[in-house]
């Protein structure tokens, strides 16, 4: 077979250097958390969903897991010590405009992060991830305390889950009023802003509750027949985080994020013989 030889003249090579080729740097956000290998949850939602929203993912991962849409197997956390490498890296070299945490595993990656985040003042999104739905635990009792003591004080919002909440306020929430009640108490803990996520209420209207500072707002949801799909509270946090990178505040932030996990939810995907998953890049797609 010949070979081919392309020639590039003129207009084609017009700006091809580094002065005019460059794309502009969308806002960087900096996930942190745990590998899913479904793509459903995890860093590999939060990059979908970061890219997603217009924001550009740099990513620190926490611990490796073996992860399907039925279960979790097993959870390799990694050490403290790669963890912070992972962020020191990141920091030294990017313009980072917001952070998210996920799945975090251990007291040692909480006080990691913590080392490297303290004192930058970076708007941090904290996604409290204690267990799957499966019920595999992905953050130690240890990683919980030190959690609340030190990593919630850092957060700009935090955005539990109805069992999170119940876990980091000491609350059982079974009401509309409860909601409100844990939130106080989470917000008490440190972060500036709460978002209750009402998906698991039940009896109730699947609605989130946002607590920032002493305003607080009800944010219904849409009615989605069959609901539910692995990977919601990554992706909402996510794309949170990038709109707060991108200039919004909290309550902008948590419309637009909800708007956009509820059209993931609407598009997903069953990609297994388990709970489907959710598709943040299926509007992009035209899926």
């Amino acid at each position: 077979m010949p070979s081919l030889t392309i020639h590039l003249s003129g207009p084609y090579l017009h700006g091809m250097n580094r002065a005019t080729s460059e794309a502009a740097v969308p806002p960087l956000v900096l996930a942190i958390g745990g590998s899913d290998p479904s793509g459903g949850a995890g860093i590999q939602a939060d990059l979908q969903a970061i890219h997603a929203n217009g924001g550009r993912a740099i990513t620190v991962v926490t611990s490796v897991t073996a992860q399907n849409t039925r279960r979790v197997l097993a959870a390799h956390d990694l050490p403290g010590t790669v963890v912070r490498a992972q962020l020191d890296a990141a920091l030294e070299d990017f313009r980072v405009a917001a952070v998210k945490t996920g799945m975090l595993g251990t007291a040692d990656a909480v006080s990691a992060i913590v080392g490297a985040l303290a004192g930058r003042g970076l708007p941090l999104v904290v996604d409290p991830v204690i267990l799957s739905s499966s019920g595999f635990r992905l953050l130690s009792e240890g990683g919980v305390a030190a959690l609340v003591r030190d990593l919630l004080p850092l957060a700009r919002v935090c955005t539990p889950n109805r069992y999170e909440a119940e876990l980091l306020s000491g609350i059982a929430v079974s009401t509309p009023a409860d909601v409100e009640r844990a939130a106080r108490r989470i917000q008490a803990l440190g972060p500036r802003a709460v978002v209750v996520k009402g998906g698991h209420l039940e009896g109730a209207p699947a609605q989130d509750l946002l607590l920032d500072g002493d305003a607080m707002q009800i944010f219904p949801a849409a009615e989605i027949t069959p609901g539910g799909a692995h990977g919601t509270g990554c992706v909402f946090a996510a794309a949170l985080a990038t709109w707060i990178a991108r200039g919004a505040e909290p309550a902008e932030a948590v419309a637009r994020a909800k708007a956009f996990v509820t059209e993931a939810i609407r598009r997903r995907l069953r990609i297994g013989q388990g709970e489907p998953i959710v598709n943040p890049l299926g509007t992009l797609q035209g899926g």
